[in-house]
């Protein structure tokens, strides 16, 4: 335990985070770009401002959970002054693309390029999460037997709990007439980089695709998505890469050529670019198929 407002369990191979709350009353923690080798969850108890997060603005006010997955750029300007509660975890503690059949929460709450990083919690969801968030704060400061096996089972029931609110909010949403509807166009352009972002990494070649410029295809791209074409097309690779390099063994060259790159070192800027690391130093820092046992700090 680090503080009263902080407890941590740590890798006592490397000393890194594992698994950590955070209680946080001001935005110290979150004031300038984070860019961190772990998965963070950020609930937003009081306070509202802006978020920047990749390449796009969202705002985001009380109630909301942010979830950010490992090097995923983002950045809190508060209004005025933010409290909340921050879990954060690193893949070798819980893996989401390993465990994906189980929390459902990839996609969803992580690596999802369609939909803001965040879910905006009702009264439910609140209650339960803040029973979690203290179950957690109980066996970490009264460790026991199995006490990394309950912690992921507090977690699993966390991701669980605001990925199903998540999708359920955004089903009503598109279902709302009271909204401006989502062109068809862009459910198709979805399902194009879904089907393509393996060989096709340029706007013109969705917009030729779709039958429709690539001036315009960009103007609807921004409007409901709040990001630009290219900046879509590359984070879908990138959700890509960082999975094969977490996931798998693979020589780089080999993933950068699945992804259609035919030049390694090309790719590995195209990460860089993206990431501000390199291909190597995330599959060092994230690991593949690394496993170890965690302690108490």
């Amino acid at each position: 335990m680090n503080n009263q407002n902080t407890l941590t369990l740590v890798n006592p191979t490397n000393g890194n985070l594992a698994f950590k709350i955070l209680f946080f009353e001001s935005n110290a923690f979150f004031d300038h770009i984070q860019r961190n080798n772990y998965y963070s969850l950020i609930w937003i108890k009081e306070g509202s401002g802006i978020l920047k997060s990749d390449f796009s603005e969202y705002k985001f006010s009380k109630n909301h959970l942010l979830s950010f997955s490992p090097y995923q750029p983002f950045m809190l300007l508060p209004n005025g002054s933010i409290s909340g509660v921050a879990l954060q975890f690193h893949p070798d503690f819980f893996c989401i693309h390993k465990h994906q059949t189980e929390v459902a929460c990839n996609g969803v709450l992580f690596n999802n390029i369609y939909q803001p990083p965040f879910v905006l919690l009702d009264t439910k969801s609140t209650n339960t999460l803040q029973l979690i968030i203290e179950q957690i704060c109980s066996e970490m400061q009264n460790p026991a037997l199995a006490q990394t096996e309950l912690l992921v089972s507090y977690l699993k029931i966390f991701l669980i709990t605001a990925s199903r609110l998540k999708t359920e909010q955004h089903k009503q949403a598109k279902e709302d007439t009271t909204n401006t509807k989502e062109p068809f166009i862009l459910q198709s352009l979805k399902d194009a980089i879904e089907a393509h972002y393996r060989e096709k990494h340029a706007v013109n070649e969705y917009a030729e695709m779709l039958n429709i410029t690539p001036k315009s295809l960009a103007k609807i791209t921004k409007t409901h998505l709040n990001k630009n074409l290219t900046t879509l097309i590359s984070e879908r690779i990138i959700i890509e890469a960082k999975r094969e390099l977490y996931l798998t063994n693979k020589p780089i060259k080999q993933i950068a050529y699945e992804l259609g790159y035919q030049d390694e070192y090309y790719f590995s800027r195209f990460f860089k670019t993206n990431t501000e690391i390199s291909p190597q130093v995330y599959r060092n820092t994230v690991g593949f198929d690394r496993q170890a046992k965690v302690s108490i700090n």
